[in-house]
């Protein structure tokens, strides 16, 4: 369907080629600031034309706000965002009339509804995602400003060139790898074509993605995302698992082909003693409380399905663009034999286009998971404290909740253990 998000709502509308695309955001908090223009920089880094390993079409994607602000506040009601589709060339696309496109979704729109767009993608064009980075946006500056969450994403993969995830074989991931999860900014980020960090990569992406575009092909690649500063607690087992529901965000976006969280495939080659992650005291960087960490993170900082307060860090894998202008044989939609060369303005590589994709869909998914959770323990304040709890049962001093041992409770036991030794 086209909705997403349980507490935080998304529903995104239009298609490639008519009068505009956008969505309606439902369960924004009231009282945030929001402007046009808070929205508008994930739009602009999202928008074709940015570069000449891009699409050329010509769109600048700027937002309207239609609905559920006044004088700059959001008031709690649903959000309506609108973008206008200016650079519109159907006719590009009158070969798709006799043709599917291999590996594109033509022929499968037509199996599921018995029609399509008759020009571009449709529904299953990038134009689709315009809402979903607008509403991830929105997500975005809550998160920051609640809990100082910030979230960066940057094309790890092109082709064959890719960054150096682990130096040595024994290595879960290497340490270069790892720095740049830890601390890259989108600021780093921006200053490459083809948005990865790491200079000497870039260029051999940026050669890459241009062989290709010459010979009117197309690359595929993968983006690493990670989320900084995320409450513990968020995720709702057994098949809302926050690594599901991301893994289902993630997925969703057109084009993506994997998903693997910490990591991923590569960690399932290493015994247990080694990708283990040791608890450690550590103290909350947003709090400055004392609470516990882990010494190391492969586990992409969730477990059983629920944040543990470390980076939440994952790699989402995306084919190479279907449309191409080189000759390629293929049937036409009456399985007579021929040979299509597309037409059309489309990336040879949609990865640099994809990190403010990849970025607003996190978002999307953590500001609805918290959401969920501060329902949760809000309605649970409600109630009268427990005191008959073994010490099992909760967590030391981060709990409303008080376990007694003996008719003590469990502060008063730890203190007094400490004193006997």
């Amino acid at each position: 369907m086209s909705s997403f998000g349980n507490n935080y709502r998304v529903h995104t509308y239009g298609e490639s080629h008519c009068k505009s695309v956008g969505c309606i955001v439902d369960g924004v908090p009231p009282g945030l600031r929001l402007t046009e223009e808070d929205i508008q920089v994930q739009l602009s880094r999202r928008r074709p034309g940015q570069s000449d390993i891009t699409t050329a079409r010509s769109e600048f994607d700027t937002v309207h706000l239609q609905s559920g602000t006044e004088h700059g506040v959001t008031l709690g009601t649903p959000i309506g965002l609108l973008v206008q589709n200016k650079d519109q060339r159907p006719h590009d696309y009158a070969e798709t009339d006799l043709y599917p496109r291999p590996s594109h979704a033509d022929y499968t729109y037509l199996a599921k509804y018995g029609l399509k767009a008759s020009s571009g993608g449709g529904r299953a064009s990038a134009r689709e995602t315009i809402g979903r980075v607008a509403a991830g946006a929105i997500a975005e500056k809550y998160l920051k400003e609640a809990f100082g969450v910030e979230i960066v994403a940057f094309v790890a993969s092109v082709g064959k060139v890719a960054l150096p995830f682990a130096e040595e074989e024994d290595e879960v991931l290497g340490k270069e790898y790892m720095d740049l999860v830890k601390s890259v900014k989108r600021e780093e980020v921006d200053k490459e074509i083809t948005r990865c960090p790491h200079k000497a990569t870039s260029q051999k992406m940026e050669e890459t993605i241009r062989a290709a575009k010459a010979k009117d092909d197309s690359l595929g690649g993968s983006v690493t995302c990670v989320i900084r500063n995320t409450p513990a607690g968020l995720g709702e087992p057994a098949f809302d698992k926050l690594e599901a529901v991301l893994a289902h965000a993630m997925l969703s976006i057109p084009s993506t082909k994997s998903f693997e969280i910490g990591s991923g495939l590569r960690g399932t080659t290493f015994p247990g003693s080694i990708h283990n992650d040791p608890f450690i005291e550590g103290v909350d960087e947003r709090t400055g409380e004392k609470t516990l960490r882990t010494s190391t993170n492969w586990s992409g900082g969730i477990q059983g399905g629920i944040s543990n307060g470390e980076d939440i860090y994952f790699r989402v894998g995306f084919k190479p663009p279907a449309t191409i202008a080189q000759e390629q044989p293929t049937a036409r939609y009456d399985g007579s034999a021929g040979v299509l060369a597309a037409k059309g303005r489309h990336d040879p590589c949609v990865v640099p286009r994809a990190v403010p994709i990849v970025e607003t869909m996190a978002a999307i998914v953590i500001m609805d998971m918290v959401l969920q959770q501060n329902a949760r323990k809000s309605a649970a304040s409600l109630l009268p404290p427990l005191t008959h709890l073994p010490p099992t049962m909760v967590l030391p001093g981060k709990s409303t909740v008080q376990a007694v041992v003996n008719g003590k409770d469990v502060g008063e036991v730890q203190n007094q253990k400490v004193g006997e030794e």
